[in-house]
């Protein structure tokens, strides 16, 4: 969007524009969240657009556009990778060094610790789950009655914190940051609060070296990195990741009844959406595991069922979108969405001839954990949540439980997902 100014010129500008309204989705994190830092951070050394104007009532806001990418991984050179991720942590840096005090951040919930900040968060979370209503998956609301009872004892000052930072969530061009973008998460908190999104974004787009990057991070803001805290804080963003899909009950993608915000399929790329949605349920227990200190065995190999006559259908749609549709289709929006169907397809085979035997070695997995034959697995898996509430099951037990059905889980997707199969949270030291 470019306007002639008075002088002959061009402003070349960008419009932020979010249809849906949070008195529907009930969402907390917001574009008009999102204005109210931008606003708040011009003219400091943190890079963000030059905001022109925000509405006052709509999800709008109007800044100059930037130039720059915004995916990381296309990066080819690996100088220039460097570069730019360190240009990143000094804006990361600079951002945890502002004084919050000093900016008119009056949409942020005030908070005078980082304790304070975090049962804040816990609180938002759950409001948004009481407000969208439904059931609620029974290993979230373990997770996050889990981060209240765990708060870490550390209170150091608060800090302005972006949440979702990373790769994918900056700007670039030639090495360094035009502008970090994405602010909807934005709050007031524990620096290690953003150190542990870091960790989590470049688990999904590989980040140069990121022990390297978090040792220039504590040498420009003097912030040892916490792996104690940032542990806490990955429990924290994934349990996040898992309210704001909560949908009336569904973590899925899929609809509950009469939720129209969530019942988008055609207006996002499911398929994409799914292999992302797993592997964040994988990342949200191992950061669940290292912080109870639950260990993992391997599961057993899913013990395939005898295929039905129509199981080759699942190969020949794959082979009409790969071999003819995709090759032949000139928009990237519908190429993108051929590929994110053949992901969904991928799935659906596995089910087709594995998913039984996942369900059962669930349901024996909760049997065992309970100590009594589990039949129904919806019951089984909130029986399991009640045990472990009233202290008839360690936090350890109930977690290593979870992880045996999200490992399952992603043997199922693994065809789907490719590379991000096989994903973990990036080392910190």
């Amino acid at each position: 969007m470019d306007f002639a100014r008075a002088d002959g010129s061009i402003a070349e500008c960008f419009l932020r524009f979010d249809p849906s309204d949070p008195e529907l989705t009930k969402d907390p994190w917001t574009l008009q969240r999102e204005a109210t830092v931008y606003v708040a951070l011009q003219g400091t050394p943190v890079p963000v657009p030059r905001v022109l104007g925000v509405h006052p009532v709509r999800q709008a806001m109007l800044s100059e556009r930037v130039e720059g990418e915004t995916w990381f991984s296309r990066i080819a050179d690996p100088a220039e990778a460097e570069s730019t991720a360190r240009a990143f942590m000094a804006a990361l840096a600079a951002l945890h060094s502002l004084n919050p005090a000093a900016l008119d951040l009056g949409s942020l919930a005030p908070v005078e610790s980082v304790r304070q900040a975090a049962v804040a968060q816990i609180d938002e979370m759950q409001d948004v789950l009481d407000r969208r209503g439904g059931p609620v998956d029974p290993a979230l609301v373990f997770t996050l009655g889990w981060l209240r009872r765990h708060v870490p004892t550390h209170d150091g000052p608060v800090v302005l914190v972006q949440g979702d930072t990373g790769p994918g969530n900056f700007m670039y061009a030639g090495g360094q940051v035009t502008a970090v973008v994405d602010w909807e998460l934005a709050h007031l908190g524990d620096p290690m609060d953003d150190i542990a999104w870091l960790t989590l974004r470049a688990t999904q787009e590989p980040f140069t070296d990121l022990a390297a990057r978090l040792r220039e991070y504590e040498e420009l803001t003097g912030n040892i990195v916490d792996e104690g805290r940032v542990t806490y804080y990955r429990v924290l963003a994934e349990a996040k990741i898992q309210v704001m899909g909560h949908r009336g009950g569904r973590t899925d993608g899929s609809p509950a009844e009469g939720d129209d915000h969530g019942s988008d399929h055609a207006g996002r790329d499911a398929g994409n959406a799914f292999i992302y949605a797993v592997l964040h349920r994988r990342l949200w227990l191992e950061a669940l595991a290292a912080a109870t200190g639950a260990v993992f065995e391997p599961v057993p190999p899913l013990v395939r069922r005898a295929p039905r006559g129509s199981h080759w259908m699942y190969d020949a749609v794959l082979a009409q979108l790969r071999e003819v549709i995709v090759p032949r289709t000139s928009d990237p929006l519908a190429a993108a969405r051929a590929k994110g169907v053949a992901r969904l397809v991928k799935y659906l085979a596995q089910v087709d001839m594995y998913g039984d035997d996942a369900e059962a070695q669930e349901v024996a997995d909760l049997s065992e954990l309970l100590g009594q034959p589990v039949a129904d697995l919806a019951q089984g898996r909130e029986r399991a949540a009640e045990a472990v509430e009233r202290g008839e099951v360690t936090d350890a037990d109930y977690v290593r439980a979870l992880w045996r059905r999200v490992a399952r889980e992603t043997e199922l997707a693994r065809p789907a997902m490719g590379v991000l199969a096989d994903r973990h949270w990036p080392d910190l030291r």
